[in-house]
C-alpha cells in the first residue's frame, strides 16, 4: 500500500507548574520562599529515516502528544523536563500547518531534525517572586502551553529525472533495464502505482535517481485517476523524460498524447510547465508506419523540445538517451527544496485569521483574542532571544500599530494574557 497524504494531530506537552512552598527548618521558623520551578514540556520532533518509503504509518495513528514537565517541588527543587517525542517520516516529507497551509518543514536531508511542536516552558516556583516588599510570595507560575496543531503531511519523490507519460508507454521497462529497480510491467493501465526509484550509473563516480511516476491520464491537475497524487511527485525532479508510444498501440495519437501530457503538467503548475524536457520516442521497434514516427519527431521538435527514439525493450538508443540525460543534469538546478515558514510568519497568519480585540482598562492597554495562548505558549520571557522572537510577533502581526492607533504611548503598560510589560515602539 503506497500512503503519500496523511494528516496527524500534534500535541506538545505543557510546562509544569511552579511550586509555593517556604523553608521550614528547626532554627529557621520563618524562612524563605523555596518554592522550585517546573519542568519543561516536551517537543514534538520530526526526523528523517531512509528506511521508509511511504506514509503508511500515519494512516493507523493520527495522535501524537508529547508529555508534560514535572511539577516543581520545595526546597527550589525543580521539576523533570519531560523527554522530546521524536516521530520518524521518509525522505521528501513536506509538512504544512493545516490552518494556514503554510509550509513548516521540508523533511529532505538525509539526517535531518526538525521541531514541529515546540514543549511549553515550566513555570516559575514562588522563589523567583520575593522581592524586599513583598518576601512571602504566595504565587507562583502555572508553565505555559505545548504547541498543539494539526499538520498534512505530503510526500514528494526525491528524484533527479522524472519519467512521465501515458500508462504502457514504457517507463516501467526503461527504469528496469537501466537501473537495479524492478517495477510490475505488464500491459494494462496503472500497472506501475507508486513511484518507483531508481539509481543510474553513468560511470565511475557519475550517477542520478530517476522516478517511473505512474502513468498520467487526461484531466490529471484535476485529480482525475490519481493524477494529483501523482504528478505532486514531479515537482522536485531537475529533468523531464517524457515517455511516448510511438508504436501507437490501441490506436492511439502520439502527438496528441504528447500534447495532452505537457498540457496537464501545465496546468498543474506553471513551474512544471518550464521544467526542462527531453522527448523519448519509445516503441521504435513495433513501428508500423516509419512516415508517422517521423511526423511526430519533427512535429515535437518544431516546439523546441529535443528527441530521442529508442527502443526500451530492445535497448537501440538508450545509451545515447542515458548519456544526454547526466549531461544535461551537470547544467540544471539542484533538486527544488521548498522554504519554511518562519514561527513569526505563521504566528501572524493565525492571528490574521483569529480577530483579537484592545481596550483600554484603566490606563492599561489589553489585547485579547483565541491566539493568545498560542503566543504566550512559545515565548520564556525570561529569555532574551525568546522576548526578540515576541516582540517582531506582535510587529509582523498588526499589533504594535493597532495598538498605536488606540492611543498608546512609550511606556504604557500593556498586557496580553496574564503577561504585563511596558510598550517600546
Amino acid at each position: 500500500m503506497f500512503i503519500d497524504l496523511a494528516e496527524i494531530y500534534l500535541k506538545a506537552g505543557n510546562g509544569g507548574p511552579g511550586k509555593v512552598s517556604f523553608l521550614r527548618a528547626k532554627y529557621v521558623p520563618n524562612g524563605g520562599p523555596d518554592g522550585g520551578d517546573g519542568g519543561d514540556g516536551g517537543s514534538i520532533i520530526f526526523e528523517v529515516d531512509l528506511g521508509l518509503r511511504t506514509l503508511v504509518d500515519f494512516r493507523y495513528r493520527r495522535k501524537y502528544n508529547a508529555e508534560s514537565g514535572g511539577k516543581g517541588d520545595q526546597k527550589n527543587m525543580s521539576g523533570r523536563d519531560a523527554k522530546d517525542l521524536v516521530v520518524k517520516v521518509p525522505r521528501g516529507t513536506l509538512v504544512r500547518d493545516k490552518e494556514t497551509n503554510m509550509i513548516l518543514a521540508d523533511m529532505s536531508a538525509p539526517d535531518q531534525r526538525q521541531t514541529i511542536a515546540r514543549g511549553g516552558k515550566g513555570g516559575w516556583g514562588n522563589q523567583h517572586f520575593a522581592t524586599p516588599t513583598r518576601q512571602i510570595p504566595n504565587f507562583a507560575h502555572p508553565g505555559t502551553q505545548g504547541v498543539e496543531r494539526s499538520v498534512v503531511l505530503e510526500l514528494k519523490t526525491l528524484a533527479d529525472v522524472g519519467l512521465v507519460g501515458f500508462p504502457n508507454a514504457g517507463k516501467s521497462t526503461l527504469i528496469s533495464s537501466v537501473s537495479a529497480a524492478k517495477p510490475k510491467i505488464a500491459n494494462y493501465p496503472f500497472t506501475t502505482l507508486t513511484p518507483v526509484l531508481g539509481i543510474v550509473s553513468v560511470g565511475p563516480g557519475e550517477s542520478f535517481a530517476m522516478a517511473d511516476i505512474p502513468g498520467l491520464i487526461e484531466g490529471a491537475n484535476e485529480g482525475a485517476g490519481l493524477g494529483h497524487a501523482f504528478l505532486r511527485h514531479v515537482e522536485r525532479t531537475r529533468l523531464l523524460l517524457h515517455m511516448v508510444d510511438v508504436a501507437e498501440t490501441d490506436g492511439r495519437d502520439a502527438l496528441e498524447d504528447f500534447t495532452v501530457i505537457n498540457r496537464e503538467l501545465s496546468l498543474y503548475s506553471d513551474t512544471l510547465a518550464k521544467r526542462a524536457q527531453i522527448v523519448v520516442a519509445n516503441k521504435s521497434d513495433a513501428v508500423a508506419d516509419p512516415e508517422r514516427l517521423e511526423r511526430f519527431v519533427k512535429g515535437v521538435r518544431e516546439k523546441g523540445y529535443e528527441v530521442f527514439v529508442i527502443s526500451a525493450v530492445t535497448g537501440d538508443g538508450v545509451s545515447a538517451l542515458i548519456r544526454r540525460t547526466a549531461d544535461m543534469l551537470k547544467t540544471l538546478p539542484d533538486i527544488t527544496v521548498f522554504e519554511a515558514v518562519t514561527p513569526e510568519a505563521l504566528l501572524a497568519a493565525h492571528i490574521a485569521e483569529s480577530p483579537y480585540t484592545i481596550r483600554n482598562e484603566n490606563g492599561v492597554y489589553v489585547v485579547e483574542g483565541p491566539w493568545v495562548e498560542r503566543i504566550l505558549g512559545s515565548v520564556n520571557f525570561a529569555d532574551r532571544e525568546s522576548l526578540q522572537y515576541f516582540q517582531r510577533v506582535m510587529k509582523t502581526s498588526g499589533v504594535i500599530e493597532a495598538l498605536e492607533k488606540k492611543g498608546v504611548r512609550e511606556g504604557n503598560t500593556v498586557r496580553v494574557g496574564d503577561t504585563e510589560f511596558n510598550f517600546v515602539p
